[in-house]
């Protein structure tokens, strides 16, 4: 396969995403509600998402009802998808982190307004599915309407 079908663009690499993934990892989970670090992943999570908050800031809090880790090697187990938010000159490092996992995410998610296109190679080379620049939250209700999964 080439590496370049693993960057998702379409729809129905999207819904493939939302229908297979029961556990998301939030690099850069933020715990005030107006932030979309915190919504989003409570949009998800009230779909019946498992959400997993990461932020070495915030370490040992609770966010969404889970204890934030401080890095992706401190989550109690793999996840399906790494939701980024975090800004675009970090994510050559966090692809890096990802990619020294000893378990590969199927998934790994830019934020809107979040691209870095080396990054996302990096990590599509490696087998991972990238989605750039696209919100999580508005592209599940689109595609799925507000439905749990």
């Amino acid at each position: 396969m080439d590496w370049r079908e693993a960057l998702i663009r379409d729809d129905a690499g999207l819904v493939r995403i939302f229908r297979e993934a029961r556990t998301i990892a939030v690099l850069g989970a933020k715990g005030e509600p107006g932030e979309p670090a915190f919504y989003v992943p409570s949009y998800l999570k009230a779909r019946g998402y498992q959400v997993f908050p990461v932020n070495p800031t915030r370490a040992g809090e609770r966010i969404l009802g889970e204890k934030v880790a401080a890095t992706l090697a401190e989550l109690p187990g793999p996840v399906d998808v790494v939701e980024v938010f975090r800004r675009p000159e970090f994510l050559p490092g966090h692809a890096t982190e990802i990619l020294r996992l000893p378990w590969k995410p199927a998934v790994v998610w830019f934020q809107l307004g979040i691209r870095h296109d080396a990054a996302a190679a990096e990590l599509a080379r490696a087998g991972i599915r990238v989605v750039q620049d696209r919100c999580m939250m508005p592209e599940h209700r689109r595609l799925l309407g507000d439905a749990a999964r």
